[in-house]
């Protein structure tokens, strides 16, 4: 047993916590990454919180650029895209389901694809990506959709 704080109850050791949205936006946007270096990308994370993409990769002689938008979810629902789905910008868009389990799944869509796919609010609000827009066969893992940079992944014994 440990105390949370001062004022808080005591708490097993054996909770388990939610993890905080921040958490989740991170563990979403590491492994897109990781995915993307171990298929030949240079990725780069861009400030947090700043308009735009949030990952850039490139090749190795720097020919090939990419924007990503990274969305990260602990489960499947809707991503949230803004009041205006003009603003969005990034060319490329990872969303990340189950982002904190030893599972995430991740789909590749072009910025035409969620723009198309998205739907509003019924008082004309939010736009959101609906996951049966999302989760398909065409856009489930589909790294192949992004220009290899290099050779394939390296298979063990290769």
């Amino acid at each position: 047993m440990f105390t949370l704080s001062n004022n808080s109850p005591k708490a097993s050791s054996m909770d388990v916590k939610k993890p905080r949205p921040q958490l989740t936006g991170n563990a979403g946007l590491n492994y897109a990454s990781w995915q993307l270096s171990r298929r030949g990308w240079h990725v780069m994370p861009t400030i947090r919180n700043a308009r735009g993409s949030d990952l850039i990769a490139t090749n190795d002689d720097e020919t090939v650029f990419l924007g990503i938008q990274s969305k990260a979810l602990s489960k499947r629902s809707a991503v949230p895209l803004g009041q205006h789905i003009n603003n969005l910008r990034s060319d490329w868009w990872i969303i990340t389901i189950h982002a904190n389990s030893d599972n995430p799944v991740c789909f590749i869509l072009r910025l035409e694809e969620v723009r198309s796919l998205a739907g509003q609010d019924r008082n004309g609000g939010a736009w959101w990506l609906e996951p049966k827009n999302y989760d398909k066969p065409e856009f489930r893992e589909a790294w192949d959709r992004l220009t290899n940079p290099i050779s394939p992944i390296a298979t063990p014994g290769s």
